[in-house]
């Protein structure tokens, strides 16, 4: 293989994939590049701002007199969330993106197996070779979803478990 080839490669096989498994496998695929979209830019914010951030509301939090009022209290725990809430952005279409795409695996999976079934309808016996072409196609979606899904199951939770963390670890820093 020539280099242009072998960049190729990749923009090939998701192409044969789209055939094989139809049409509901480009919609998981347009999930995948969304869901990983969202983890880079999650890896992003927590590399490039939220240090600053943090560093900001700190010297905001510190640079106040008197840390044992009523008032104190609550302003430093509305620094504390609204460092949570800036980490915790885009977790809930993650969250949601992770179980979307087996559903979508699912449909494209019914989808193949009617079309088996209209096939056998029309042709009036059950040919072998358009049976396997239909639940060639249904196991292609299956397959897909759960491929996608799996990838983004574990940045989902790294970036959970680096929120509470985080949070923790904020309420210890914004003494009184």
């Amino acid at each position: 293989m020539t280099g242009p080839e072998i960049l190729l490669a990749p923009l090939h096989a998701v192409s044969q994939l789209t055939i094989a498994g139809g049409p509901f496998v480009m919609w998981i695929l347009v999930a995948g590049v969304l869901m990983w979209t969202l983890i880079f830019e999650r890896l992003w914010f927590f590399r490039t701002h939220f240090p600053g951030m943090t560093q900001r509301l700190l010297g905001q939090w510190q640079g106040r007199p008197g840390h044992q009022s009523w008032m104190s209290h609550q302003i430093r725990t509305a620094m504390i969330s609204r460092l949570n809430g800036a980490m915790s952005e885009n977790m809930p279409v993650l969250k949601v993106l992770i179980p979307m795409c087996p559903l979508l695996g699912l449909v494209g999976t019914v989808h193949g197996m009617l079309e088996v079934f209209d096939s056998m309808s029309i042709l009036g016996s059950a040919d072998a070779r358009t049976m396997a072409s239909g639940v060639s196609k249904a196991m292609n979606c299956t397959m897909t979803g759960l491929a996608v899904s799996v990838t983004g199951m574990y940045p989902v939770f790294y970036f959970q478990s680096k929120i509470a963390k985080q949070t923790e670890l904020l309420a210890d820093r914004f003494t009184f």
